[in-house]
């Protein structure tokens, strides 16, 4: 038996960041006091979601992995209460920028960093303008509470990369997330739409999966989004086991057994019946293989 307990966190953010990273860690600490061993922070928790405009000032948001004041607390924390943070920041490298996430184990150590693959541009949602397109390829890190895959907000509409880290040996899945309204049709709600899609790579990959959001009304600029939360666990058949309200800041757990999960995955028969060999056309973008 592997138990492992899971926590997803949903905040509100400020554009001060020692304001965001103390609240992100008050409730690290309070999910660690409920027994978690994995715990998940939503999307870029350390301002405001500042993509909603271009502005080049806001380049000066993001900082080298070596050095960073918030991943260097966070290790410091992952080693106190003896859990597993990924930690999503806003990262430069030279002159590459990128939305990414590193790994800490549960000693602090850190396992390497993830970099969001897939950019999404849109009205509210400019982040081609900040970021590269990530070039880490997806990643599965062994981290002392089991194999843990991470993808980034965009990246969770594709069950490409679900099934990536599924086949990499993953057991868990996370998706740090900035989801909410969308600014040309503030009546438009993806909410119900974005937690089945989630499900449907829990229960498609039979694993469990931890999806993160931030709440409250942000507006930058004359842009404006209203985070709807709703943060949730499901398990490895894809049903939702623990979910977050709209509004509220909020900590979410639940237990798994992780060999059990193992053993429901080998017998479902979902890997071993697979056909690579016909899969040719998911290489393309226009689906000729």
């Amino acid at each position: 038996m592997r138990e492992v307990t899971l926590a997803a966190t949903q905040m509100a953010c400020t554009d001060v960041v020692e304001e965001n990273v103390a609240r992100a860690e008050k409730l690290v600490r309070e999910a660690a006091g409920r027994g978690a061993n994995v715990i998940l922070i939503q999307e870029l928790f350390e301002g405001l979601y500042f993509c909603q405009r271009q502005v080049p000032e806001d380049f000066k948001r993001a900082h080298p992995v070596e050095g960073h004041p918030t991943i260097t607390r966070f290790q410091a924390l992952a080693r106190e209460l003896n859990v597993v943070l990924p930690v999503s920041f806003f990262e430069r490298d030279n002159n590459a920028h990128y939305n990414s996430m590193v790994m800490v184990d549960a000693g602090g150590e850190l396992q390497g960093t993830y970099r969001k693959a897939h950019i999404p541009d849109g009205p509210g949602y400019q982040e081609k303008f900040y970021f590269n397109l990530g070039d880490t390829g997806f990643k599965v890190w062994d981290t002392k509470f089991g194999r843990v895959g991470v993808g980034i907000c965009w990246d969770q509409w594709f069950p490409e990369a679900a099934r990536c880290m599924a086949l990499m040996g993953a057991e868990i899945l996370l998706y740090p997330t900035a989801i909410g309204s969308e600014p040309p049709d503030p009546s438009y709600d993806s909410m119900a739409h974005w937690q089945t899609v989630m499900c449907g790579h829990a229960g498609a990959n039979l694993m469990p999966l931890v999806a993160s959001n931030r709440i409250g009304k942000e507006t930058i600029g004359g842009s404006s989004i209203k985070f709807y939360g709703s943060s949730f666990i499901a398990d490895w058949r894809g049903n939702k086991v623990a979910e977050a309200d709209r509004e509220s800041e909020t900590i979410l757990t639940a237990t798994f057994d992780l060999d059990e999960v193992a053993s429901r995955r080998a017998s479902w028969g979902l890997f071993r019946d697979r056909r690579p060999d016909l899969y040719k056309p998911i290489l393309t973008l226009n689906g000729r293989a």
